[in-house]
C-alpha cells in the first residue's frame, strides 16, 4: 500500500467531489490533509470530520485561490498548523458550457481566474514552502482537453491552458526535485454534475455510450491515481498528463 506517512497536502475545492475524494484518499494513504474551500464551509467540515474520524489530521482553511491573498492565507495556515508542504493538488475551478453565441467577456476572465491563474498562485506560493526533499504538485484538468467535444471552447482552453503550464513547470522546477503532472478525469459523478442536471440527462446517456467501459467515474476512480503521484512511487514520473477516462479520450 502507497505510504504518505509524514506527508501534508494542500488540496483546493476539497469540500466536494473530485477534490473531497482526493483528499480522503490522500489521509488513508497517511498523509495530513488542508481542505480549502471557497464557500461551502459545512461540507468542508464534512470532509474533515470524515477524515479526523479515520485517524488522520485535518484541517478546512477558507480562500479564493485565484486571489493572491487568500493563497497566501491558506499556506500560511498550512505552514503554521503542520510545519511543513509536500503536495499540492490544484482541483479548484469552475466549468460551464455553451454555444460560441453565448459567450460573453465575464465567462472567458471567469473561468480563466477560476482554472488557470488559481493554479498559478496556487504553484507560486507552494514552491517557497517545499522542503529540500522537494514535492509533488497534481493539477487537475478533464479528459476533455482531447475530446474537442462542441460548447466547452472556454472551459477546454482552460484546461489545455493547464496542461501546457504542468509541461513547462515540471521542466522548471525539476532541479528543485518538485515533480509536476496532471490527472484528467472522464465525466464524473460529482455533486456539481448533478446540480449542473447532468446526471440522468441524454448527455449522460450519451457520455456512457462514447466511454470504452461503458459508465461514468467516480471520486473514488480518481483518487488512488492522485495518492500515486503524491508518493515517492511515482518519483520518475514528471510533466505528464494521465487520462483517468474509463477510455475516453
Amino acid at each position: 500500500m502507497t505510504n504518505l506517512i509524514g506527508k501534508v497536502a494542500v488540496v483546493t475545492g476539497a469540500s466536494k467531489g473530485i477534490g473531497a475524494g482526493i483528499a480522503k484518499g490522500l489521509a488513508a494513504a497517511g498523509a495530513t490533509i488542508v481542505v480549502n474551500y471557497l464557500s461551502d464551509q459545512e461540507a468542508a467540515g464534512r470532509v474533515v470530520d470524515e477524515i479526523t474520524r479515520s485517524g488522520a489530521k485535518a484541517i478546512a482553511v477558507q480562500g479564493d485561490v485565484s486571489k493572491t491573498a487568500d493563497v497566501k492565507r491558506l499556506f500560511d495556515k498550512t505552514l503554521e498548523s503542520f510545519g511543513r508542504l509536500d503536495v499540492l493538488v490544484n482541483n479548484a475551478g469552475i466549468y460551464r458550457f455553451g454555444a460560441i453565441d453565448a459567450f460573453c467577456e465575464e465567462d472567458f476572465h471567469d473561468q480563466f481566474n477560476g482554472n488557470v491563474l488559481s493554479v498559478f498562485l496556487a504553484t507560486q506560493e507552494a514552491v517557497k514552502h517545499f522542503g529540500p526533499e522537494g514535492g509533488s504538485i497534481i493539477n487537475i484538468v478533464t479528459a476533455g482537453v482531447s475530446l474537442n467535444g462542441p460548447y466547452s471552447s472556454v472551459y477546454a482552453a482552460t484546461k489545455s491552458a493547464v496542461v501546457t503550464i504542468t509541461r513547462v513547470l515540471a521542466k522548471e522546477l525539476g532541479s528543485r526535485k518538485i515533480r509536476v503532472n496532471a490527472i484528467a478525469p472522464g465525466s464524473t459523478e460529482t455533486e456539481g454534475a448533478q446540480q449542473a442536471g447532468f446526471l440522468g440527462s441524454e448527455m449522460e446517456t450519451q457520455m456512457i455510450a462514447a466511454t470504452p467501459l461503458g459508465r461514468l467515474g467516480k471520486p473514488s476512480d480518481i483518487a488512488p491515481v492522485a495518492v500515486f503521484l503524491a508518493s515517492d512511487e511515482s518519483g520518475w514520473i514528471s510533466g505528464d498528463t494521465i487520462f483517468v477516462s474509463g477510455g475516453l479520450k
